[in-house]
């Protein structure tokens, strides 16, 4: 595989661009070199020349998106956890945090906010080897901070628990970014074109819903004499 790294030429750009909006619009399974190059207006050849294989294209198409976002997301975590000094950050601010970077891809990107859903939606239903393996661990450390981030915030679910919450968060998240076409068609119009900050909100407000499902519930019953001898 090239180096992610890698200066970009114009050329591999154009190539980079194409491919972009069609793993966007169809998905990274159905789409061909050929398309990419057709649309890009670029030799069969140059797939090979500039990634090596469709697969190291998808790679850095991957990348290009990925590291970014993890990165930002990081450094949005780490920026919550100095403000709040020691104590706990509410977890709506650990929730937008995750979310927030979304909404800065979409203004960077030359790319409609419908069509950059999508692919960041397709990326990050990846597994496998179309994922790189930077990105990959990449991908984890960001994960195990937010998840520890999360499990402070949520003291009274157990880490299997939150392991499962956090996975049904994420699909959502997907979910939310593949589909939003569907959800218009399919509700002919009810859902509105709302924009990325609004959705944002609702999401959040989704997501911690369903993360402290039964954590109040729990409380109460810890507080109790009951839980005099809770082990």
């Amino acid at each position: 595989m090239h180096d992610l790294k890698s200066p970009q030429s114009q050329a591999k750009r154009r190539l980079l661009d194409a491919a972009e909006q069609l793993f966007a619009e169809r998905g990274f399974e159905v789409v061909s070199v050929r398309d990419v190059t057709q649309l890009a207006k670029a030799n069969v050849a140059a797939i090979n020349y500039h990634f090596g294989t469709r697969d190291g294209l998808i790679a850095q198409v991957v990348a290009r998106h990925l590291t970014p976002l993890n990165e930002e997301r990081l450094a949005r975590l780490e920026t919550l956890e100095r403000k709040w000094s020691g104590k706990v950050p509410p977890l709506e601010e650990v929730i937008d945090a995750f979310v927030r970077p979304l909404v800065g891809a979409v203004r960077k990107s030359d790319l409609s906010e419908r069509l950059l859903c999508a692919l960041l939606g397709r990326i990050f239903s990846l597994q496998g080897a179309l994922l790189p393996s930077s990105i990959e661990d990449q991908a984890r450390h960001s994960s195990d901070r937010f998840i520890r981030s999360l499990g402070k915030a949520l003291p009274a679910v157990s880490p299997e628990e939150l392991a499962w919450r956090t996975h049904f968060v994420i699909g959502a998240m997907i979910h939310m970014l593949v589909n939003q076409d569907l959800l218009h068609r399919m509700t002919n119009g009810v859902s509105g074109v709302p924009s990325m900050e609004v959705t944002l909100g609702r999401f959040i407000r989704f997501a911690c819903a369903g993360l402290r499902e039964g954590v109040e519930e729990e409380c109460a019953v810890t507080k109790g004499p009951q839980a005099t001898f809770d082990f």
